[in-house]
């Protein structure tokens, strides 16, 4: 019997993807463990670009982008499958956010990461500008 080939990994600018199999992918990393099924649906609703990887009808990856399309954009929840990491997927999807027609007029990309040394070989630089960061759940733990 032949071997049975593999789909090659695809990409596609989806906000309107089945959010379980985000969410599948999102267990994977520790910033997203505890997503629900419907907040990630109503995150997809208010998301401005998003590009998945696909490997057949598995999703393997994917990023997010807030934007004005002018100004400022912010690059949210890049995430590869732990299967396909170290294969250029995130690289992928983050040069096809940086690269999409839409985006094309933004003059800065802002992003949060745990993952530095990934976006520096990308171009991106910490020492431009602060960042600075309210959390509530550490505000309720004040009160």
């Amino acid at each position: 019997m032949p071997p049975t080939l593999k789909p090659a990994i695809t990409f596609a600018e989806k906000k309107d993807l089945d959010a379980a199999k985000l969410v599948r992918l999102y267990q994977q990393a520790p910033w997203a463990k505890g997503r629900t099924l419907e907040d990630a649906r109503e995150m997809l609703r208010h998301t401005d670009v998003a590009v998945a990887a696909w490997d057949g009808d598995v999703l393997i990856g994917f990023g997010r982008v807030l934007t004005d399309y002018v100004y400022r954009a912010t690059i949210w929840d890049v995430i590869v499958d732990k299967d396909y990491q170290g294969q250029g997927v995130g690289t992928d999807i983050v040069q096809r956010i940086l690269n999409h027609p839409r985006l094309k007029k933004v003059e800065l990309f802002w992003l949060c990461t745990f993952m530095p040394d990934f976006y520096e070989r990308l171009g991106f630089s910490s020492k431009e500008q602060t960042g600075m960061v309210w959390s509530r759940s550490k505000q309720i733990r004040l009160e």
